[in-house]
């Protein structure tokens, strides 16, 4: 698409600041590698980047904001569980342009009786309900949930609300199947085991089915998302061995939440990068449970998460071992046939790089697969935004499908950059 039309495209659709970026692929004097880093390439040329599905196209083509907007009184009815927090601000900033949901109740117990706009002053021009505690909120006139509050303290408060209610929990509460392997990890027995046998999984683009009949949809972690999203379809191909999976992710501090914690304070994190949760790290599990499933046998992998010194972004760097006779172009070209026709998940071109800074603020991933110098080795980077994807985005696009909604609604933002 030429840069023009996709300017005019954009505008047409109320876009006025988003640009078509272009990226460098490998040139035209030969039949590229597409994909895959060639240790000798013969010419790189600079040619837009076209992808299926892209912010200039695809959401407006699914439904149209105007058409869609909902008469007066009608709409869905949502609460946000937990709105004082990072995943809670995002959630509502988003449905702040949702055409059919609705805000009614906000929950956050120790900033009950206060305006939204004195806790997340970038949102004070919205009009929004007064935050109450959860103990004073009216669910009478809800009819589905965002669920926000931290890890350990969801799965009593989801018991206790009503059952015509549809739920997103973005904590890790319910992501476990087995509750003997989630007390192992978090320390406490699982409180609401009943409920964990109805939860779905809801990494959206590989449960899509499950999803939209569920009732209760367990968000998954920022990691996680980052991680499963390119491994899980090459673990069910079996194009890569099962073993010496070696997974090294960053993030940025907001995925430690909002609480004030000493090793979390400008000094304590500026200039400097470190890992944490080495070999311990509780979304491990979680990474295995979906990687077990895609492969039918136990998955385990090595994972090291690092801390950086940026608001928001993630990246996870894959190393896996080839399967024999398949080849990193197969690994590429198995993802692209996956992701061909998704909204949110992209497979760049050539040898592209995904950066945490070309996703910051919207629910995209961005994936490539290199060969590795190591004969039988590729890998794979993908990049998220921690607080979108990773959380409170792909949190809204599980609850659309969950109401019968195009998934992408309220989620047309393009990446802010710079």
């Amino acid at each position: 698409m030429q840069q023009a039309q996709a300017q005019t495209m954009a505008s047409a659709a109320g876009i006025t600041s988003g640009q078509i970026q272009k990226n460098r692929i490998l040139g035209s004097n030969s039949k590229p590698f597409v994909g895959i880093v060639l240790k000798k390439p013969q010419q790189v040329g600079a040619l837009p980047l076209h992808v299926r599905g892209s912010i200039a196209s695809s959401p407006w083509k699914l439904f149209s904001p105007k058409a869609a907007a909902p008469k007066s009184g009608d709409g869905i009815r949502i609460a946000v569980l937990g709105a004082s927090g990072y995943t809670g601000a995002e959630i509502v900033r988003f449905l702040a342009s949702h055409p059919q949901f609705h805000t009614k109740v906000m929950t956050a117990d120790r900033k009950a009786g206060e305006q939204f706009g004195s806790v997340f002053p970038h949102l004070r021009t919205l009009d929004l309900p007064r935050l109450v505690a959860i103990k004073d909120a009216d669910f009478s006139d809800v009819d589905a949930v965002f669920c926000c509050l931290p890890h350990g303290t969801t799965q009593e408060i989801i018991k206790s609300l009503p059952r015509h209610l549809k739920i997103v929990d973005l904590s890790a509460d319910f992501r476990l199947r087995d509750i003997n392997e989630y007390a192992e990890w978090y320390g406490h027995s699982h409180r609401a085991p009943e409920l964990q046998e109805e939860a779905v999984y809801g990494l959206t683009e590989l449960q899509r089915d499950d999803i939209r009949n569920a009732r209760l949809v367990a968000n998954p972690g920022c990691y996680p998302t980052s991680i499963q999203l390119p491994l899980v379809p090459l673990v069910k191909a079996k194009l890569i061995k099962l073993t010496n999976i070696i997974i090294d992710a960053k993030s940025g501090v907001s995925g430690a939440g909002r609480g004030a914690k000493e090793a979390n304070l400008y000094t304590e994190i500026a200039e400097g990068i470190h890992a944490y949760g080495i070999t311990s790290h509780r979304h491990v599990p979680e990474i295995e449970q979906g990687l077990t499933d895609a492969a039918e046998s136990k998955v385990t992998i090595s994972f090291t998460p690092h801390l950086m010194c940026m608001t928001r972004g993630m990246q996870s760097t894959i190393y896996v071992e080839l399967a024999s006779g398949v080849t990193p172009r197969d690994l590429y070209e198995h993802l692209k046939s996956t992701y061909e026709d998704e909204e949110f998940v992209k497979l760049l071109h050539g040898s592209s790089t995904p950066h945490t800074n070309h996703v910051k603020g919207s629910n995209y991933c961005f994936m490539n697969v290199y060969e590795d110098r190591i004969p039988g080795r590729a890998i794979i980077i993908s990049v998220i935004d921690n607080l979108v994807k990773g959380a409170s985005g792909q949190a809204l696009q599980n609850l659309n499908l969950m109401m019968g909604l195009p998934e992408n609604m309220g989620l047309q933002y393009p990446p802010l950059f710079p």
